[in-house]
């Protein structure tokens, strides 16, 4: 079951993770839906983040989810972005992918079923 889930991104330019070669690049709010949508299509931006872990191979293999079928639509207003998430993601695997991707500059501001 798919669900819903809208995320404010409340300054573009500062939606970045600790490590560069992780975080978003990109500049406008269709192009964090990409990059979103890409990271939970694939596994590759897990699989990036894994191999740079101490030990990838004692990582739970569940943040590995993927979602082909995830959908990311953005909007920029000014500095602020908002992102609507559709996914059958788990919320967990989701807040980790926006934690590398965009830090700790993002809120999840609601939840609904798709």
């Amino acid at each position: 079951m798919a669900t819903r889930y809208y995320i404010s991104l409340p300054d573009g330019a500062r939606a970045r993770g600790t490590d560069p070669a992780l975080s978003f690049t990109a500049q406008s709010g269709p192009g964090f839906a990409a990059e979103l949508q890409d990271a939970l299509r694939s596994d590759a931006l897990f699989e990036r983040w894994r191999g740079k872990q101490p030990e990838p191979d004692e990582v739970d293999r569940s943040l590995a989810a993927t979602d082909p079928n995830a959908v990311v639509h953005g909007e920029q207003d000014d500095l602020h972005i908002d992102l609507v998430v559709t996914s059958t993601i788990p919320g967990t695997v989701l807040k980790q992918r926006l934690r590398l991707l965009a830090g700790s500059h993002w809120e999840l501001r609601d939840v609904t079923a798709a």
